[in-house]
């Protein structure tokens, strides 16, 4: 991670479903240690959420995505947190060897049972399956690159 470009205030995640399973990393520090969360991390300056959200996961777990809808936004004073629905593209799941020591696709419902996933993980997973959430609309603001996410069904 290039720490130099890193803004620390904004980090992304997002819950891929395949085939009734979700992917999940085991997280190697922190308060996370040890527990299959969802895997993300922080947007690098000039990086829009979607694009850090595609490139976390790429270095965290060898999958390629793409970012579907939001399914939730945590603020505080200090930064923001965004949660995607994001759509399985390619690649094989595997260790970065740093950030986690195993990723794995689990069975929802397992997932959803687990005492070594954690609350958000799973609060995420169950907005990511029953909800359409926010869905990117087509806009171009007045300073690109810039996003629009709103309800888009009646």
């Amino acid at each position: 991670m290039n720490t130099e470009n890193t803004n620390w205030g904004q980090s992304v995640t997002a819950v891929v479903i395949k085939d009734k399973k979700v992917l999940l990393a085991r997280h190697t520090y922190g308060g996370g240690k040890g527990m299959l969360i969802i895997p993300g991390g922080y947007v690098e300056k000039g990086e829009t959420p979607q694009d850090a959200v595609i490139r976390e996961f790429k270095e965290e777990t060898n999958i390629t995505i793409q970012p579907k809808s939001i399914i939730g936004i945590r603020f505080n004073m200090h930064d923001w947190y965004v949660a995607f629905s994001a759509d399985y593209v390619s690649g094989t799941a595997h260790s970065d060897s740093d950030e986690n020591d195993l990723v794995i696709w689990l069975d929802i419902n397992e997932a959803l049972n687990r005492d070594d996933v954690p609350e958000l993980t799973k609060s995420l997973i169950k907005c990511a399956i029953s909800s359409n959430g926010l869905e990117q609309i087509d806009y171009t603001g007045n300073n690109p690159p810039c996003s629009l996410f709103g309800a888009t069904k009646e």
